[in-house]
């Protein structure tokens, strides 16, 4: 006889605008049938770790021009995590494998399309860290680092939000290609975090200098070769000034604004023009063919301890709300990582 389990949810109330608040989810109880349908080619997932992301912020806008469509008011949110396989219709997947890729932010998830669920094959690195330093951002860090911002060894970079998910990789994959390599944050916590544990030559507190461009000269007084940009407005339009000739600035992310009804402008974009600057924004996805040598380099740096990762841990899926909204208020130190159940 199928039963039906009891299945707590964060559910999406609505669409916003502006910063998202916590009262813009829920935590509801639902109800989940414990079998996966006959012919499906589906599976039932017990989810562990679920990752939380500045992208879901945009999903969370009613018209969100992007790759990915909205969330639906009244919706689970989905997110990318770590889940167990508890029921399989599907021969690719065991009761009992740990599997990553798109899921619900719920205790179990129905997953029918597994087109992009990957079986978790590395048995001896965190299960929670396939959603950071072997997933998304871990993979964003590579693909912008090696495939946008074509280092060479002894060039100058810049890395704002430096000690954040994709940042604090980006900064050491650069140290591990012998570049010199600077990074902003935005308190004294995630500065020495930087300096003294992730190895970065230098780091400064964003908030604490009254002129970017100024602060900028102070850490590079020859330029800048590459910029790793996750945040965009001020900090892009310092770092355009301060670019070397035939720099190269990858555009990962915008988080500065996220949540601004006015985006800033940007005033120095001339500088492309007069220093041959490359400027490309990008999507890991469109480098997925790499993510199988994504993977065993990354494993390897980690084994070989060249690479230091962090991870910001809250506890229940309860805590899912405000963990995501504290991404945007940078309360964050590292990766943002949700840990519904560790079995």
């Amino acid at each position: 006889m199928e039963e039906v389990r009891n299945n707590k949810q964060v559910i999406f109330k609505g669409f916003i605008t502006g910063a998202p608040k916590e009262s813009d989810m829920e935590l509801k109880e639902g109800k989940i049938k414990d079998r996966v349908p006959s012919g499906s080619g589906g599976v039932l997932v017990k989810n562990l770790y679920l990752s939380c992301d500045p992208y879901m912020r945009g999903r969370m806008r009613e018209y969100y021009n992007s790759y990915i469509p909205p969330f639906q008011p009244g919706s689970v949110i989905r997110g990318l995590g770590v889940s167990k396989v508890v029921d399989s219709n599907n021969p690719n997947f065991a009761v009992g494998d740990f599997v990553s890729g798109m899921t619900g932010w719920e205790e179990y998830t129905l997953i029918e399309d597994t087109e992009q669920l990957r079986k978790i094959q590395t048995k001896d690195i965190p299960l929670s860290y396939h959603v950071g330093l072997l997933g998304m951002s871990g993979f964003t860090a590579y693909a912008g680092f090696y495939e946008i911002c074509c280092p060479k060894s002894g060039e100058y970079i810049f890395v704002s939000a430096a000690s954040g998910a994709v940042g604090q990789l980006v900064g050491q994959l650069a140290k591990i290609h012998g570049c010199y390599v600077v990074g902003s944050a935005g308190s004294k916590q995630k500065v020495d975090l930087l300096k003294n544990k992730l190895g970065f030559d230098e780091a400064f507190n964003y908030k604490e200098e009254s002129d970017l461009d100024l602060a900028l000269k102070r850490y590079f007084p020859s330029g800048i070769d590459i910029y790793f940009d996750n945040v965009g407005g001020s900090m892009l339009d310092a770092a355009l000034l301060n670019m070397r000739p035939h720099g190269r600035i990858a555009v990962c992310g915008m988080v500065s604004q996220h949540s601004v009804s006015n985006p800033d402008g940007i005033r120095n974009l001339y500088c492309l023009v007069m220093k041959q600057i490359r400027m490309q924004g990008f999507l890991q996805s469109t480098y997925l063919h790499l993510f199988p040598q994504f993977v065993d380099r990354m494993t390897d740096f980690y084994k070989q301890r060249k690479i230091i990762y962090i991870e910001d841990m809250n506890e229940g899926l309860e805590s899912a709300p405000s963990a995501f909204v504290g991404l945007f208020t940078g309360k964050n130190v590292g990766k943002q990582v949700v840990c519904v159940s560790r079995e």
